[in-house]
């Protein structure tokens, strides 16, 4: 049996990478001053964060439409029996939902997983699945399994201003001004399909000492502890655009979890538009 592993651009997989691995991507859609792009298509990282900071852009973040999603099924119908769909985290976007109820005109062939990742959370669960498809299993079994596991993964991020939580509601002007006068980073905590404050910080090198903290406590408790010769999850970093300091931030990730996968991506443009650059984003997700 042939199964097609699809996911979206939320994952951090470019579509250069996706034909590398033999996957196929759906971009994220995005209405940027009236006009709509798709990640990585028409739109770039950077031509997204010179639009993000200019202050009089007004930028949305959207959904596959069917036409979209279904038509990048059906072509790949013509040559599979089945497709894997890993999408974003159900209680990020309505993507899900939706992709689900356009998989209902496919009679079983479509299978949508709602496993509860985002960024490089998600791009493990693709991996995972990958593997399961080469090993012969079908989409019903790679969809339970990704779904039985889907809190076995931790995100925490860090932003650089409150600039954009204030601009999306998440926190009040006056709040996002005391935070930003007195340095203040907050620490963000994704788990299954919530988004919650985790911790606060004074200035960037603390926050990244909280979320390695929070990484070597979540595998003490759920992974047995740190095993550097058999590491049982992948540690994964995100960043928004500011490369350097994630490249800085991985060296420090290297020495604490000495031995442990280490995989480093942008963090998908979907999430970018609620937090700005200069974002930094540790994860842990168990490995199937």
């Amino acid at each position: 049996m042939s199964v097609a592993i699809v996911t979206d651009s939320n994952s951090g997989i470019t579509q250069a990478e996706a034909k590398k691995l033999g996957i196929s991507v759906l971009p994220m859609p995005f209405t940027i001053n009236n006009e709509t792009y798709f990640e990585d298509i028409n739109l770039t990282q950077d031509e997204f964060y010179e639009k993000l900071t200019d202050p009089g852009a007004e930028i949305h973040t959207s959904q596959p439409g069917p036409v979209e999603t279904m038509g990048l099924w059906d072509e790949l119908l013509k040559e599979n029996d089945e497709i894997v769909f890993i999408p974003m985290s159900s209680g990020l976007s309505g993507s899900c939902q939706s992709a689900s109820v356009f998989a209902a005109d496919y009679d079983g062939r479509v299978k949508v997983v709602n496993n509860q990742r985002i960024s490089v959370t998600q791009y493990a669960s693709v991996l995972e699945a990958i593997k399961m498809a080469e090993a012969g299993f079908d989409g019903d079994h790679i969809k339970t399994r990704l779904e039985e596991t889907r809190f076995d993964s931790n995100i925490f991020i860090t932003v650089d201003t409150m600039k954009y939580l204030k601009k999306g509601g998440r926190v009040t002007p006056a709040a996002a001004a005391f935070a930003d006068l007195l340095g203040i980073k907050p620490v963000l905590r994704i788990y299954g399909e919530k988004l919650d404050a985790f911790a606060k910080a004074r200035g960037m090198k603390n926050a990244k000492k909280i979320m390695i903290k929070a990484v070597t406590d979540d595998l003490e408790k759920n992974y047995g502890g740190i095993c550097p010769e058999a590491p049982n999850a992948r540690i994964g970093l995100a960043y928004t655009h500011n490369l350097s300091e994630a490249e800085e931030f991985k060296e420090e990730v290297k020495e604490a979890f000495p031995g442990y996968i280490i995989d480093m991506y942008p963090l998908s443009l979907s999430i970018s538009c609620h937090i700005g650059p200069g974002s930094l984003a540790v994860t842990c997700t168990k490995i199937l």
